[in-house]
């Protein structure tokens, strides 16, 4: 269930249904790949054939950006829920807890990545993490003999996008890992060194307008979103 928008992919599931998929690809083996697409990310991949090609190689790509829901209605699409990264993250814990399943947190500075193990397990009581390991080691054969020591069922990549993709992409046939997903900053969150927008603006769709009043310089970043829903209209 995939919706094209400009040329990229964007998966139509909810949370429920993509948790269902999740567990399918864990319990028969199968390597899926996740990530979050948003109308920059759609834009920059205009112009840039090797983004469109790596976003597009997803297994799943979340809908993480409300100027997608816009496009989703403008186009008389299915989408109407916003999967937002770290959200998706959280919600493959708790998965992951539920079922037994084991989770890796690899990126983000040192440190960061233990306090956010901390504050998951706290979280999650039963959540098994497999191993963290901090995005300044250099050395590719140690990350992933780490990795596949570890033997996670879900490796949660912090690299920063689109290196943390493109980390991916390039080592998934070297990982003995399932469910792999780039998740940008979310450790910061998560570890309580970034604060996220209240339940309010997540709620009504406006966590990026927390986010401009917070850091003002983000505005060019904000003001391709009606660019992004021109284009979308205009192949309506």
């Amino acid at each position: 269930m995939k919706e094209n928008y400009l040329g990229i992919d964007v998966s139509s599931y909810s949370y429920k249904n993509l948790m269902t998929h999740v567990v399918e690809d864990i319990n028969e083996d199968k390597q899926s790949f996740i990530v979050a697409i948003n109308p920059e990310k759609i834009l920059t991949a205009q112009q840039d054939n090797n983004l469109m090609r790596l976003l597009n190689q997803a297994t799943y790509q979340i809908p993480d950006g409300v100027g997608i829901l816009i496009a989703s209605r403008i186009k008389k699409g299915n989408i109407r829920e916003r999967v937002t990264g770290i959200d998706m993250l959280e919600a493959l814990c708790e998965m992951a807890s539920v079922n037994g399943k084991s989770i890796f947190l690899y990126g983000a500075k040192p440190g960061v990545a233990d306090q956010a193990k901390f504050n998951l397990i706290k979280k999650f009581p039963s959540l098994k993490v497999a191993g963290v390991l901090d995005g300044y080691e250099k050395d590719q054969e140690l990350i992933k003999n780490t990795i596949n020591m570890a033997q996670p069922d879900i490796l949660f990549v912090a690299l920063g996008s689109p290196t943390q993709e493109y980390w991916i992409v390039d080592n998934m046939e070297d990982l003995n890992v399932n469910i792999f997903q780039g998740v940008g900053g979310s450790f910061d969150v998560l570890s309580g060194r970034t604060k996220r927008a209240p339940k309010f603006f997540q709620k009504i769709g406006l966590e990026w307008f927390y986010r401009l009043m917070k850091e003002p310089y983000r505005i060019k970043r904000q003001l391709k979103l009606p660019l992004f829903l021109l284009k979308v209209w205009k192949t309506k």
